[in-house]
């Protein structure tokens, strides 16, 4: 009896182990898709009136977080994400052509490699536009496509000037014909098909629906009807032919035999943009001219703005068999994904390296909607001011011009997610408590700038 005992005893803590290995797979694929400028409400999922098919099977199948926060521009976010810090450490506040990061900083990739994970970056860099300052010099194996920031469609070139010419492959400018969103889904595909046993880190930047817009009649061909206006169409088709290239690394990686071991993430590097597509300093390449339709509704702002519409971005997150469908409303910044990939992969700094993100993974994990995550300050500067959120509120400093007062907003997203009511003279004393608190945690701003 007691030798029956022992042997029911063993099998139990066997099959507790092999549950436990099970739930926490060791060094899983990452593939990271951002796409550019693309509004909280272009997408099917929120109402778009574009078709997005991939995009909503994602979100149905995956887990969308509902206040998930990205910069109010390109160059910051990416900052954000590859160094779990804020964009303002480093002397960031919006699109920049120079060096972001001092040569020796720990990058997300260069932290994953530690871990023997194979990098590629394939798409949009924008914190270092010079070859010598590019991506793989910042721990990607592998990299491709625009130095700079978003480029032609078609003649991949960036804006007019130094940084102008900006394609390139491993940090080699080369010259090819193609549309860019094409161009990019091609070597990520290719890449996925070429990765064998090691784990692996896919970041896919696209520079869809930056402008200057520019889509194949393909593309054009399939627009609703309904959508009459030149930019317009090429705008929603713009957003299908992303949705298409979601869709190709998605079926990239089944083909691969890579999908159930690899986490999926699709956000925007902020929120959608109203500016002009055309008699931008691109050269010229016959762009339809008209205001980019950029849907951000309900939200309210743009690109750019402290207001929620140009900083709450949507964001899905899959990983099939370990998060579970659903809706995660923890407010979640950009910032944030290093710290948690880093904790996913099993990585441990050997140094401080100043997060100013946490670990999320416990929340995007958990069963039923996730689990709380401590209070804490989330913050954002760009050229325009800066604003921090504590709890519900939100505290908007906007900078001053010409010498003018300063204006201070506040706003309680639990109550007003919109934010169509100003707070601040109803509530000093928030306003003061979240005045200290801004003025404390923008103190390390800086203090990791490059000097040039």
């Amino acid at each position: 009896m007691k030798t029956r005992t022992l042997l029911t005893c063993l099998a139990l803590g066997l099959m507790c182990a092999i549950d436990l290995a099970a739930a926490t797979p060791s060094k899983p694929n990452i593939v990271f898709i951002i796409a550019d400028d693309l509004g909280w409400a272009d997408v099917a999922f929120h109402g778009g009136n574009a078709p997005t098919p991939n995009l909503d099977r994602l979100a149905r199948t995956g887990l969308e977080l509902t206040q998930h926060y990205s910069a109010a521009t390109c160059s910051p976010t990416r900052a954000a994400l590859m160094s779990g810090r804020y964009w303002s450490r480093f002397g960031l506040l919006g699109p920049d052509n120079r060096r972001a990061f001092a040569w020796d900083t720990v990058t997300l990739p260069r932290a994953l490699k530690t871990l023997g994970y194979e990098t590629a970056l394939t798409g949009k860099w924008h914190l270092g536009s010079r070859p010598s300052e590019g991506p793989n010099h910042f721990g990607f194996d592998h990299s491709y496509g625009s130095l700079a920031g978003g480029v032609g469609p078609y003649d991949h070139f960036y804006k007019e000037g130094e940084f102008s010419r900006t394609w390139h492959r491993n940090e080699k400018l080369i010259t090819e014909s193609g549309h860019v969103t094409d161009l990019i889904t091609r070597e990520a595909v290719s890449w996925i098909a070429g990765r064998k046993d090691a784990p692996f880190f896919l970041y896919v930047p696209y520079t869809a629906v930056h402008l200057p817009l520019k889509e194949p009649k393909e593309w054009l061909d399939r627009v609703p009807a309904s959508i009459t206006n030149e930019v317009a169409r090429h705008y929603a088709a713009c957003i299908m032919h992303l949705d298409d290239a979601v869709g190709q690394i998605v079926g990239a990686l089944e083909k691969a035999g890579k999908r159930e071991n690899t986490l999926l993430v699709f956000t925007s590097d902020n929120g959608g943009s109203w500016a002009q597509n055309a008699n931008q300093p691109y050269p010229p390449d016959d762009y339809p001219e008209g205001k980019i339709p950029g849907n951000n509704v309900p939200l309210r702002g743009q690109k750019g703005d402290l207001y929620e519409g140009g900083i709450h971005t949507l964001a899905v997150v899959s990983w099939p068999g370990r998060i579970e469908p659903g809706k995660n409303a923890t407010p979640f910044h950009v910032v944030d994904w290093m710290a948690t990939l880093c904790a996913l992969a099993g990585y441990t700094p050997e140094r401080d390296l100043k997060w100013d993100g946490m670990n999320m993974w416990p929340q995007l994990a958990a069963k039923s909607g996730g689990v709380a995550s401590a209070p804490r300050l989330l913050y954002w500067a760009t050229p325009q001011g800066k604003a921090v959120r504590d709890g519900d509120l939100k505290l908007i400093v906007h900078a001053t011009r010409n010498a003018g007062p300063t204006k201070t907003e506040l706003f309680d997203l639990a109550k007003d997610p919109y934010e169509t009511t100003d707070l601040a003279t109803k509530m000093p004393k928030q306003i003061a408590t979240l005045t200290q608190k801004l003025a404390l945690v923008s103190k390390a701003d800086n203090d990791a700038k490059v000097k040039d």
